[in-house]
């Protein structure tokens, strides 16, 4: 990173943290993920949005790994990650799940899911809920389109040819933006992410994830779909969820939902609050480990 001198201690640290590699098929395809922590003890999958990657939780994962295995993995059409011909949430959550077992986490794993992996985990809530010890959401509206995959629908439409490729990976750098746009963001963490948005390919670099194909489909699936497994949902105060989608969302949640605040944070909170992410997770779990 260009930009580290200016980075706190603290995403110094959990950047050198030691990070495991591995891959696992799943559904039919081969799906990437990166472990943090102890192999063999309970532990949490991070998923994230669309148009994202497993890098998002860099930062992130290594904090929640103290007693407790982290895996986060690249969805079908994201990351180092295969594409498909369809993406689909049964195909999504199948992903999720064998890459918690084959990450080495002990047991009923909890999931955080953002934004679309907010929707992934919710409906892997319902698909594989005696699987997992709980679903954590961040800022998604579950069961509408997140503006993530509403971008990407309209990138697939446009751009019907291959994808745009960067003569240099500082041009792709200087053209990374986050959807939907948010002001506040913490530059270093942005530095990263973008980086690792990026693959090399002839002529130089282009972004990874699927931009002819994207975008889910089943999404009527969703009306039937309820928790089969304690619920949690952060809602991010600067975020996209209105008070009018909350109500309707909080009611598909179940009347055991915990239901949580985090202040000041835009949609993409691991991006211009990841502190309170951290804090907000870590009490959540330490509350449903007892």
């Amino acid at each position: 990173m260009s930009n580290s001198g200016s980075a706190p201690q603290w995403f110094v640290d959990a950047l050198a943290t030691p990070v495991e590699t591995g891959k696992v098929e799943a559904a039919g395809a081969t799906i990437a993920y990166r472990a943090w922590g102890e192999s063999g003890l309970p532990g949490i999958v991070l998923v994230h949005g669309g148009m994202a990657h497993s890098g998002w939780w860099d930062h992130i994962g290594p904090q929640l790994a103290a007693g407790r295995r982290v895996v986060a993995l690249d969805l079908s059409g994201h990351g180092d990650s295969d594409h498909r011909e369809h993406y689909t949430l049964e195909a999504w959550s199948a992903e999720v799940v064998a890459a918690a077992r084959a990450g080495g986490i002990s047991g009923p794993p909890v999931l955080i899911g953002h934004s679309m992996g907010g929707i992934v985990s919710f409906a892997a809530s319902h698909l594989h809920g005696d699987e997992l010890a709980g679903v954590v959401i961040i800022d998604s509206p579950i069961r509408d389109m997140t503006p993530e995959e509403l971008e990407m629908r309209a990138k697939a439409v446009a751009n019907a040819g291959p994808p745009k490729v960067y003569a240099a990976a500082e041009d792709a750098v200087a053209r990374f933006r986050l959807v939907p746009p948010q002001d506040e963001a913490e530059p270093y963490v942005l530095e990263h992410i973008a980086r690792g948005s990026l693959k090399q390919v002839d002529g130089g670099w282009s972004w990874k994830f699927d931009n002819l194909r994207m975008g889910r489909e089943g999404r009527r699936s969703l009306e039937a779909m309820s928790p089969g497994c304690a619920v949690a949902y952060f809602r991010c105060e600067r975020g996209i969820i209105d008070d009018a989608l909350y109500g309707r969302m909080v009611d598909n949640l179940g009347p055991d939902a915990l239901l949580i605040d985090l202040p000041a944070s835009g949609h993409h909170p691991m991006i211009d609050q990841p502190l309170a992410v951290v804090a907000a997770a870590r009490t959540l779990l330490a509350a449903w480990g007892r």
